[in-house]
């Protein structure tokens, strides 16, 4: 059976840079969690960021900093390996990540001016993912995920 990553806060856990989650209730997700295919992932924790911790937004491809203007590339990039790591090591071929998140986006990022502003981009381990050929779609895409799992 093919394994999906997933965001654990996706999932309900605390992780999120404010200490809350982002659960989605759904059917697939349930259906997936019975099936015992979900492996969750928290690319900032598995980085070694605190929760809490201040945002952070991509300032450009090699600059991400807190709301704190504290340098936590290496640790994004960090996560992002381990986030690889995870997921051939559970041979998932697809990722369910939260999107707008420096770490997660898969389609949106906010643009590094800390007002909530997006952009068209994507996160530090949704690009490692995809280099490496493993689909990332983002918690709007559930359709979108098993449709692609059935191919």
């Amino acid at each position: 059976m093919k394994n999906i990553l997933i965001s654990a806060c996706l999932l309900g856990n605390p992780v999120r840079y404010d200490g809350k989650h982002s659960l989605i209730d759904h059917p697939l997700i349930k259906q997936w969690q019975l099936q015992n295919r979900l492996i969750p992932l928290c690319p900032e924790v598995e980085g070694g960021l605190t929760v809490p911790r201040a945002p952070a937004e991509i300032i450009n491809p090699s600059l991400i900093l807190n709301s704190n203007n504290e340098d936590v590339t290496q640790a994004f990039i960090l996560g992002a390996k381990k986030a690889l790591q995870t997921a051939k090591d559970n041979h998932c071929i697809v990722a369910i990540l939260t999107e707008r998140s420096p770490s997660c986006g898969s389609t949106e990022v906010y643009d590094g001016s800390f007002t909530r502003t997006k952009k068209t981009g994507m996160g530090i381990t949704t690009a490692l993912l995809k280099q490496n050929g493993i689909a990332v779609f983002n918690q709007y895409q559930l359709e979108a995920v098993e449709e692609y799992l059935r191919t």
